[in-house]
C-alpha cells in the first residue's frame, strides 16, 4: 500500500462572500442566508464577481450540521454562518440525533435555491461536507478524536450515520437539478488527522461513500452528475491505492471549472484541483478524472 501525501491548497472548499458582493445585492444579513430567493441573488452576484462558470451553494460548512441539530450563529455580511456552541459531548448523543428533514430549515432553502438557479439555466455546484466538518458543528474535536482512537467501532457507526445523510443530501440535490457536487472535508485533511486517522478514514468512510455514490451514478436518473472531489481527499484515495487518474480529453485548453461542466455525463468523479481555484487552466485540454479501484 502507498503513502498518503497532502495537497497544499490555499482554499478551504468554502465560498468567499465579500463586503463588495454583499453591498451590490442590497440584501439584509443574516436573513439573506436563510431564504432561497436571497441566496439565489447572492450566488449569481458571486458568480459574476469571480467570473466563474457556475453558481455556488451554500455559503458555509454548517448546513448539514445545523440540519442534524447543531446550534449556528448565522453571522453577517462580514463573517458567514458558523458553529455557535456544541450540542453533543458523547458519541452516543451523535447517534441518536434525528435524521435530517430535507423539507424544512435552511437546508431545504438551499435545495430550493438550487432549483431556482437551474430553472434559470445556471450550472450549480453544491458543496457537500464530509464527516469531520459536519461533526465540527456538533461536538468538540477532542471528543471526536477520542472516540476515533478509543472506540473505533463507535466511530464506524457515526461514519455510517453521516454517510447515509450525505447520500440523501446528494439525492435531494439531484432532484433539484444539480449536476455538479463538490465533496470536501475541510476539517478532515491529512494535516489535521495525521497519517493513521487519514488512512482509517479512507477505509471506514471515504471509499465506501464514493463506491455507494458510484453505484447510484450508474442509474439512468443519476448519470448526468459529476462529483468534484477535494484534491486532499483525492490524494488520500490515491495514496491508499483506492483510485487512479484517468485522462479525459476535452479537445481544447480551458479553465478547470469550464472543464468540469463539459465533463458532466462523461465521468463520475474529478479531483485534480480545488473547484474554488477559478483561474486554474487545463492548458492541454485534458481533465484528470478519478477512477475508483475495486
Amino acid at each position: 500500500m502507498g503513502k498518503i501525501t497532502d495537497f497544499h491548497c490555499g482554499y478551504d472548499n468554502s465560498i468567499g462572500l465579500t463586503n463588495k458582493i454583499a453591498a451590490r445585492t442590497d440584501l439584509a444579513f443574516p436573513k439573506a442566508y436563510e431564504k432561497a430567493e436571497s441566496m439565489a441573488i447572492l450566488s449569481k452576484a458571486l458568480k459574476e464577481e469571480e467570473g466563474a462558470d457556475f453558481c455556488q451553494l451554500p455559503f458555509c460548512h454548517t448546513v448539514e450540521g445545523e440540519a442534524l441539530g447543531g446550534i449556528i450563529n448565522l453571522g453577517d455580511e462580514n463573517i458567514g454562518p458558523r458553529a455557535k456552541e456544541y450540542r453533543c459531548t458523547t458519541p452516543e448523543e451523535i447517534l441518536v440525533l434525528p435524521e435530517i428533514d430535507y423539507a424544512k430549515g435552511r437546508i431545504a432553502e438551499v435545495l430550493k435555491t438550487c432549483k431556482i438557479l437551474r430553472d434559470e439555466g445556471e450550472d450549480v455546484v453544491l458543496y457537500v461536507s464530509g464527516p469531520f466538518t459536519i461533526l465540527n458543528v456538533l461536538m468538540e474535536p477532542r471528543y471526536v478524536f477520542k472516540t476515533f482512537k478509543k472506540k473505533p467501532d463507535m466511530m464506524q457507526r457515526i461514519f455510517d450515520k453521516l454517510q447515509g445523510e450525505i447520500l440523501r443530501f446528494i439525492e435531494e440535490a439531484q432532484r433539484a437539478g444539480v449536476q455538479l457536487i463538490s465533496y470536501g472535508d475541510s476539517s478532515g485533511g491529512l494535516n489535521i488527522l495525521g497519517p493513521k486517522f487519514s488512512e482509517d478514514t479512507v477505509e471506514m468512510f471515504t471509499y465506501p461513500l464514493l463506491k455507494n455514490l458510484e453505484k447510484r451514478l450508474n442509474s439512468e436518473t443519476s448519470s448526468e452528475t459529476l462529483i468534484l472531489i477535494c484534491p486532499k481527499t483525492t490524494f488520500a484515495l490515491l495514496g491508499m491505492e483506492k483510485a487512479r487518474w484517468k485522462d479525459l480529453d476535452l479537445g481544447a485548453p480551458m479553465k478547470y471549472g469550464e472543464g468540469c461542466v463539459k465533463a458532466i455525463g462523461r465521468a463520475k468523479f474529478a479531483g485534480q484541483m480545488c473547484i474554488n481555484n477559478k483561474n486554474y487552466e487545463l492548458q492541454n485540454g485534458v481533465l484528470k478524472t478519478v477512477e475508483l479501484l475495486h
